[in-house]
């Protein structure tokens, strides 16, 4: 059958990271290209432990349908924790649960974004949410990422000559793919130039947790005071990705919207994994979890930069993250990404190109991302030798 597909999916192409994985098979297979938490993160005994609590407890709350805003304990021990650790004022804005953050992003982009609107990103930036914002119909924009954040000047110039712009996208901490933190100059000017021109900023922080150096910087929405920050984040990174929960606050009035497209999506969030959540966050010392975390990926990103030092050549350039899982290589012009990806490949180690990264789906890159949360030491020390000789 000759089958007509949409006008919002004809051009989108599968995640460049998903088919990647396709091919991770092989026996000795070094992976870079995953955007995974350790499964050494994972507290195993604990979700053991609280499943057969909840199970014996609280079956039929566990297992039943429930309301598409989020559990509501959860909803309250989320919103706690916002307002203690990120100075986010969880009183005067709404939460919902969401299935992941990815979710949450595209609720968002649903909720505002007709088709040909634009959405400011930093670029590179995060293949999921481009591909969220493009099935809705809605125009990522790219806008050049510094060492300390989105170019504020380009910013501005593209606030006033881009037709229909409905959002600016960020990952101020730790942003994916390149690991880089905005500062906090820079995020307040990004703030200041939303009210400006009458934009919503959506800001994602899935990693904000897992600082491993340096000091923490609040994000955007600590110091919103008009519900003009949507601000996205997840579970997945700090207590496990397969459960997929996450979570957006907002104001009322765009968090309703969201409820109303979740409703048409998936009815709710899946309620056992939400009370589960919920219950390690409250019965459990989350914080001491969350450092385990944090002295694991000090010590991979070590081990990976210290290797980077070692063996690639000094015209190669790397980020060096102060949190996250990410780290993010750019080659010497005149060299070929796709040649080096592919030989990578034939030597049994994955990397993302950074064109997967683009706004612009014809865009080109000079880089590559790497993650180091996910291979074990050896992985790491051999797999960057091994990309360090192909350069």
């Amino acid at each position: 059958m000759d089958y007509k597909i949409s006008n919002r999916m004809r051009d989108m192409k599968p995640s460049a990271i998903r088919e990647i994985f396709k091919s991770l098979g092989k026996p000795g297979a070094i992976s870079f290209a995953a955007g995974n938490p350790s499964p050494l993160s994972f507290p195993v005994d604990a979700i053991s432990a609280l499943s057969a609590d909840i199970l014996a407890k609280d079956s039929t709350t566990a297992l039943q349908y429930g309301v598409t805003e989020g559990y509501l304990p959860l909803r309250g021990s989320v919103a706690a924790r916002l307002k203690a650790k990120f100075a986010i004022d969880t009183d005067s804005n709404m939460t919902i649960i969401t299935t992941g953050g990815q979710q949450a992003l595209e609720l968002a982009c649903k909720a505002l974004c007709n088709e040909g609107d634009a959405i400011l990103c930093e670029e590179p930036t995060f293949i999921g949410a481009l591909n969220a914002f493009r099935s809705i119909g809605a125009k990522p924009v790219g806008v050049p990422l510094e060492s300390d954040g989105i170019n504020i000047e380009i910013l501005e110039e593209k606030l006033k000559t881009t037709p229909n712009v409905k959002m600016i996208y960020v990952i101020p901490t730790f942003q994916n793919p390149a690991g880089l933190t905005t500062s906090a100059e820079k995020r307040k000017k990004i703030y200041e130039l939303a009210k400006k021109y009458d934009v919503v900023i959506l800001e994602d922080n899935p990693y904000g947790e897992l600082r491993f150096s340096g000091e923490d910087i609040l994000p955007i929405k600590s110091m919103d005071t008009e519900g003009r920050v949507i601000y996205c984040g997840s579970f997945s990174k700090v207590l496990s990705a397969g459960i997929r929960v996450g979570f957006a606050v907002g104001g009322e009035e765009i968090i309703q919207k969201m409820v109303v497209a979740k409703q048409v999506e998936d009815v709710h969030t899946n309620v056992f994994f939400q009370m589960l959540c919920h219950r390690f966050l409250t019965e459990y010392d989350f914080d001491a979890h969350i450092q385990s975390i944090r002295d694991l990926y000090r010590h991979k990103a070590t081990l990976m930069l210290d290797s980077l030092d070692r063996f690639m050549p000094k015209s190669v350039s790397f980020t060096r993250p102060e949190g996250g899982l990410f780290l993010w290589c750019t080659l010497p012009e005149g060299y070929s990404m796709s040649e080096y990806v592919k030989r990578a490949a034939d030597n049994n180690v994955f990397v993302v190109p950074g064109v997967a990264f683009c706004c612009d789906t014809e865009g080109t890159s000079q880089s590559f991302r790497l993650n180091y949360s996910t291979p074990s030491d050896e992985d790491i020390t051999k797999g960057i030798e091994i990309l360090g000789g192909l350069v």
